[in-house]
């Protein structure tokens, strides 16, 4: 059984499809959803690369959607889950958007914002950690294993 709520494992099952979509894509495979009230209110991927826009991750274009979506620049009814750990630049973007809560699956030791501590992020904002974290490191090491090879 896991220690994690089905609901949270669900959502990011679907963040997880956005992030398997970015390695479609040949993107940096981490994906984001963002739901308030029980609704998928936004959808991303990582588009760096399509783009040519290095601020283009999945938490970006998420927060923006819902955002827009949502008729609202603040966003404290909402949980992002995103399958690997904002960068500082996304946590502050959740921060300033005040973000009711931030769920997430792979650690990112080198560019996450934890190792910073949670001062980006809304007094409020609540944080989850390690959410279906295998399925989420493992798509990441495949995809750069695969650059690599």
């Amino acid at each position: 059984m896991s220690i994690f709520d089905n609901e949270d494992e669900f959502y990011m099952q679907q963040a997880l499809r956005e992030a398997r979509e970015a390695r479609d894509e040949d993107e940096v495979p981490i994906g984001a959803v963002i739901v308030c009230d029980g609704q998928i209110v936004a959808r991303a991927h990582n588009n760096t690369e399509r783009l040519k826009d290095v601020t283009a991750h999945a938490e970006m274009i998420a927060l923006t959607a819902a955002a827009n979506t949502l008729g609202s620049k603040y966003l404290p009814d909402c949980t992002l889950y995103v399958t690997v750990e904002p960068c500082t630049m996304c946590a502050g973007a959740a921060g300033w958007m005040q973000v009711g809560r931030i769920v997430y699956g792979a650690s990112d030791a080198k560019k996450g914002f934890e190792k910073l501590g949670h001062g980006m992020l809304h007094p409020k904002t609540k944080v989850t950690r390690g959410v279906m974290e295998e399925e989420c490191a493992t798509l990441m090491k495949e995809f750069f294993r695969g650059k690599r090879g």
